[in-house]
């Protein structure tokens, strides 16, 4: 058969495929102008029809397909099932660590509660070192100097991380046949940031009113925008990351609410209470932020649009001297009596400081967007808002006093 008899047989086709020569067939498309070049073959006793890679008839031309269709024969003169064998081929395109992470991702950590954790531990500490390397040109060496350059930056946790999502690569390159080796596996949490241990670190009023005084007196090392974060993560008493990627849509100000969607960590649309007396704070953004969709825009052009979640960190590592960058910093906070504290360490700050106030119950607990444990959690659907905005209220008058921050409004439009 010649291409214009091929040409005609798939313009007038009114079965599936057709016979070419020796095995090899065409399978016409729907449009009847092209075809799908196939090889038939028996197996085992088993007939299968196989396509050939590359192009279709006729951009592939019938001695190109003998040829291809030959290699194929010969495979199964040797034993060798063609299809079984492309079939093991699958993933035979992981090559270096980005391409392990990547097959890993998709297959099991996106199905994670949280699978933006393992991707920016992934991207910021591990893929800079050993993103572009092969799977097993990957030392011991290298595993260290991931860990110990996390480490060194003052995250001890992330190194940590760090470590057991390297381990995790491997054993995932293991079960792929990808590597029988794991340069990870001889390195523990004494060799990355160290045993976790619980913090237990609380602010009382007079230090948060010593931080603040320090953190004014310093405001070129600490800006005014890292301030009235914490301000608010004091009074909120949320997690950082939720106030620092907030949207202006997200506010109703005419209801006092903050509706926080699934941004949060438990995935769960909550309403946080706005009091009266920090809406001068978000007025003072409102200005600040230029029109931008975010509270707390970006300082530098950023695909994310919004603060980075390591500036808070690194401006307050700075206070206390802790600085990641090459620029050394005094220790401005602990010579006045504060000693180091992290960011999220303002969250059990608020819960501390209710319980001072005497506040311990439930609508303390969905305040900081915990769950109520036990039966009374699976029963109780009740979510304490008015409670809660009268907690809000409270916890603004003991912060911002101490802030300098005046609580009264300049009557400035936030719905627009």
């Amino acid at each position: 058969m010649n291409v214009k008899e091929i040409k005609a047989k798939i313009k007038n086709s009114t079965t599936l495929r057709f016979s070419v020569s020796d095995g090899l067939y065409i399978k016409p498309s729907k449009d009847k102008k092209s075809g799908a070049w196939e090889l038939r073959y028996t197996m085992n006793k088993k007939r299968h029809f196989m396509t050939l890679k590359g192009c279709n008839f006729p951009d592939m031309s019938l001695s190109d397909a003998r040829i291809e269709s030959g290699l194929i024969k010969q495979q199964i003169k040797n034993g060798v099932d063609p299809l079984a064998e492309r079939a093991r081929q699958i993933g035979s395109d992981i090559i270096t660590i980005n391409d392990l992470f990547d097959d890993l991702y998709s297959a099991k950590l996106i199905k994670l509660e949280n699978p933006d954790i393992p991707l920016k531990i992934f991207n910021k500490n591990i893929k800079p070192t050993i993103g572009k390397l092969k799977i097993d040109d990957v030392n011991a060496r290298d595993i260290r100097a991931i860990i110990t350059k996390v480490n060194e930056s003052g995250r001890p946790s992330i190194s940590n991380k760090a470590l057991l999502l390297c381990k995790n690569l491997f054993e995932h390159g293991a079960k792929l046949g990808l590597t029988q080796k794991n340069p990870a596996a001889p390195f523990n949490e004494s060799d990355a940031g160290g045993p976790s241990k619980s913090r237990d670190r609380a602010l009382s009023l007079q230090e948060i009113e010593t931080t603040f005084d320090v953190l004014r007196e310093n405001s070129t090392i600490f800006t005014r925008d890292n301030y009235l974060v914490m301000v608010l993560l004091l009074i909120f008493g949320n997690r950082k990351t939720e106030l620092t990627e907030a949207k202006w849509e997200e506010f109703d100000f005419n209801e006092k609410i903050w509706n926080l969607g699934k941004r949060n960590k438990k995935k769960k649309h909550i309403q946080i209470p706005i009091a009266d007396e920090v809406i001068p704070i978000f007025e003072e953004l409102k200005v600040k932020s230029c029109g931008s969709e975010y509270v707390f825009p970006a300082r530098k052009a950023s695909k994310k649009g919004h603060m980075c979640e390591n500036t808070l960190n690194h401006a307050l590592a700075k206070m206390f001297s802790k600085s990641v960058s090459k620029k050394s910093y005094p220790n401005l906070l602990e010579p006045r009596g504060i000693k180091q504290f992290t960011i999220h360490d303002l969250r059990r700050t608020c819960r501390s400081l209710f319980a001072e106030l005497g506040y311990e119950g439930n609508e303390v607990t969905r305040y900081l967007n915990h769950t109520i444990r036990g039966v009374a959690g699976i029963y109780n659907r009740y979510d304490y808002l008015d409670e809660r905005r009268k907690l809000a209220s409270i916890m603004a008058n003991q912060i911002l006093p101490r802030a300098k921050i005046l609580m009264t409004s300049k009557g400035i439009n936030l719905s627009e």
